[in-house]
């Protein structure tokens, strides 16, 4: 008896029907989409109202003016601003003016490059990191699940509990200076607090990235790297052509994942430095601007916020449009 999957015992016309509707595409009739659709209305709606509402709130407001007092005194209720409250970002104009050092709107292009140069770094040094410990943690060897659960730790603590530890850390009479004798004012210089911060977010999330690595080693069979050896393939050779194409998927949802966190990381910077070093913005990302600027005007700093998301959206779109990021596996079930 054939039970294949073109239903070669199904009736003629029945088979006739799921020919046509492969032909459009769809392996279900139209009952079956209307009950499916009736099934995802609820998630669909929740979603819209939980994630729609609130960035459609925020498009509407950036292109409100805030209450101000204009060039005469003159105090101005607000109403359709257009694109003012973006050129306030984008070209850090203050009315017809440009904006004066030291405010929000003249710092909108540096805060860009410090975020960008946060995430590039420290998503950089937490894949290798993480790829180490994750071809680590698929060893075996006595005491592996003590490993995997003791790594686990920096993860678990809170955000703004791992800020201030290692801000004792880093501070004038911390472990670090007293360890390597230095006087190093960590959090005077902006490099030298660029670094702790770097340091801070790379010793917490390096094993959030070395677990999601782990679970795509795991699902390597161990007949693959069996039959290479017998082909006699060396160590380097059976990493390169069996365990990084095969990690792929995990390592990419993983940069996914971290990238977009980094993006929009508040807490570390805020706390160990306030958003500077001594003073200026040296250590400020686009977060911490966002929450500045909400004291100055809700309606400037939902631009800001509109064009934060903008920036995440597309980082998001170029790693499922060109390395083929797929958080939920659809799409390589798809291509098989």
């Amino acid at each position: 008896m054939n039970n294949n999957a073109s239903g070669s015992t199904a009736p003629a016309p029945a088979r006739r029907r799921l020919a046509r509707r492969r032909a459009r595409g769809s392996s279900l009739d139209p009952h079956e989409t209307r009950r499916a659709l009736l099934l995802v209305a609820p998630a669909v709606a929740v979603l819209a109202l939980v994630i729609g509402y609130p960035v459609a709130r925020a498009v509407y407001m950036s292109f409100q003016a805030d209450q101000h007092l204009d060039e005469n005194g003159v105090f101005v209720e607000g109403g359709f601003a257009g694109l003012d409250n973006y050129k306030h970002w984008l070209l850090q104009r203050c009315g017809d003016v440009a904006c004066p050092p030291g405010s929000t709107g003249s710092s909108f292009w540096e805060v860009v490059w410090i975020t960008l140069f946060f995430t590039v770094v420290t998503v950089t040094i937490e894949l290798v990191l993480g790829f180490w410990f994750a071809m680590i943690m698929n060893g075996k060897f006595r005491g592996r699940g003590l490993v995997r659960a003791a790594v686990l730790i920096p993860w678990a603590i809170p955000t703004a509990v791992t800020a201030k530890l290692w801000y004792f850390i880093f501070s004038y009479d911390g472990i670090i200076n007293n360890l390597f004798n230095s006087q190093v004012l960590w959090f005077g210089d902006k490099w030298a607090a660029r670094s702790a911060i770097i340091v801070s977010d790379v010793w917490k999330t390096t094993p959030f990235m070395a677990l999601l690595i782990l679970a795509g080693l795991q699902l390597i069979a161990d007949d693959v790297y069996e039959a290479a050896k017998v082909d006699g393939a060396s160590p380097w050779q059976r990493f390169w052509s069996i365990t990084v194409p095969l990690v792929k998927p995990a390592v990419v949802v993983a940069l996914l994942f971290r990238t977009l966190d980094v993006l929009r990381m508040y807490d570390l910077p805020q706390i160990m430095t306030g958003g500077g070093a001594g003073d200026g913005n040296d250590t400020t990302t686009l977060s911490i601007l966002v929450i500045n600027e909400i004291r100055n005007g809700f309606n400037s700093a939902a631009a800001l916020s509109t064009l934060t998301f903008l920036l995440v959206f597309g980082v998001a779109f170029l790693f499922i449009k060109f390395l083929g990021a797929s958080a939920t596996g659809a799409e390589g079930k798809a291509k098989r």
